[in-house]
């Protein structure tokens, strides 16, 4: 008898969980039908993109789009919708830069960019020789006897041979980083830096520069063909020239909003679930895939639950971060004021990878085992729709000062595919003709699916 009870317990365990898998199944299906047959994240990409365009934080522009995204939230029917103030930080470009190599009599004209928070070059602009370098260590080896007064050329290409993109992104990263603050040190009297891409063309990219206290000098971003001429023509003559002129500023902080809309959770009052992108875009294009495309699909989220009569157990935020791309005080505002409103954040699934096809999720600071359950209980649902990594893995600028402030609490990053995203971050080539409106649609049907199942089941493996 007790031999039979046990396999009843076991058949009838099995049963309930086959029956969850069921239903998940079909509301899953139900998300993915409604993003590709009635999706409207697509269409508000390209009125964000058109319309509004380039979002620089403390732009009219950036305002501009927090009121329409506002409006667009309202008009979904929300529970709630409402600006969160954060003051941010306010940097213009001014009018176009010029560049130019000199070698010996000819003068090339090149593109390139400002680094966001480069100061401006003298009015003149400002015509040193070129020194070549491949890292920031390489300074301290060379001292300022040989950078005092040149113009560092940090040329470090992407390594190739990370299949993720992303992290061929982060180790180049450093020398647009904190490049021209190490290069100031020594006396540089600018710094010049391979545009961070795989690609080789001439649309050069822009990304912030941090000074923290060192000297500030003038910094910009070549393109790489550009990049690939100036080191080629310092190999032939081993001595070259190069003309840099900007107008950049930094004026004072400006008030400005994250923008945020909820759906009330019909069980747990106090605990969150918030997936959100940035809102702000670099000045140089429509920032369609850094982050339009996140922040529409995390409006997406929302609508479909709404519209699909989904009732959520705990409340489901889309966020919409103000300034991930020159300071990040978005994100640290809504973490501040979540933990002053002792709110219990349960997740938070960070879209920042731009609006490709959907690969998966990566979960950061996770113990092998807790990738193993997940794995076991959700990859075979995400299989039909070919969206089914689960890894350990980064989440994303905006939501990792949540980390600190709740401490159960899963960062989780979308990952669609990466091969495509470095052509046109941070580029004048970031407009909406280069997103595709399937892969968006995926991509905010996968999150929502991820969404439905941590409502659901928690994430207590």
């Amino acid at each position: 008898m007790k031999l039979k009870s046990a396999v009843l317990s076991i058949v009838a365990g099995l049963g309930l969980s086959l029956t969850a898998h069921a239903q998940d199944s079909l509301m899953m299906r139900k998300i993915y039908d409604e993003a590709l047959v009635n999706g409207k994240c697509y269409d508000n990409l390209r009125y964000l993109c058109k319309q509004i365009g380039p979002r620089l934080s403390g732009s009219a522009g950036a305002q501009k789009a927090v009121e329409w995204s506002k409006k667009l939230m309202d008009s979904y029917g929300f529970d709630r919708v409402y600006l969160q103030e954060v003051m941010v930080p306010h940097w213009v470009r001014g009018e176009k830069e010029q560049g130019k190599i000199i070698a010996g009599k000819t003068e090339i004209p090149v593109a390139l960019a400002a680094l966001g928070g480069s100061v401006a070059t003298p009015k003149a602009g400002v015509t040193a020789e070129v020194i070549e370098l491949h890292s920031l260590q390489e300074l301290q080896s060379l001292g300022e006897a040989k950078i005092k007064g040149k113009i560092v050329f940090f040329n470090r290409p992407f390594d190739e041979r990370y299949i993720e993109s992303g992290q061929a992104y982060g180790m180049a990263g450093d020398q647009r980083n904190a490049g021209p603050a190490a290069a100031g040190k020594y006396g540089a009297v600018a710094v010049i830096v391979r545009s961070l891409t795989s690609a080789l063309d001439n649309y050069p990219h822009t990304g912030g520069t941090n000074y923290d206290n060192g000297p500030k000098i003038p910094a910009a971003a070549i393109s790489t063909l550009a990049a690939n001429r100036l080191s080629k023509l310092l190999k032939q003559s081993g001595k070259v020239k190069f003309y840099l002129k900007d107008h950049c500023q930094t004026l004072p902080d400006v008030l400005s909003y994250n923008v945020i809309g909820e759906i009330k959770g019909s069980e747990n009052n106090n605990k969150y679930i918030t997936v959100g992108g940035h809102l702000d875009s670099w000045d140089l294009a429509e920032g369609a895939h850094d982050d339009g495309a996140g922040v529409m699909q995390s409006i997406e989220v929302l609508r479909m639950f709404k519209t699909l009569g989904y009732k959520p157990k705990n409340n489901i935020r889309a966020v919409l971060f103000m300034n991930e791309e020159n300071g990040h005080k978005g994100g640290l505002k809504y973490a501040e004021q979540a933990l002053k409103d002792k709110e219990e954040h349960i997740a938070a699934i960070e879209t920042d990878e731009g609006g490709f096809t959907p690969r998966g999720f990566s979960f950061e600071q996770v113990s092998p085992a807790f990738l193993q359950a997940v794995n076991q209980q959700w990859k075979k649902l995400f299989e039909p729709y070919e969206a089914d990594r689960m890894v350990e893995g980064g989440s994303g600028t905006d939501i990792e000062p949540l980390r600190d402030s709740f401490s159960g609490i899963k960062l989780i990053g979308f990952r669609p595919d990466s091969q495509r995203y470095f052509d046109v971050h941070h580029t004048p080539n970031d407009v909406f003709e280069n997103v595709n409106k399937r892969e968006l649609e995926l991509g905010a049907a996968t999150i929502a699916s991820l969404i439905y199942l941590i409502d659901q089941h928690g994430l207590n493996f």
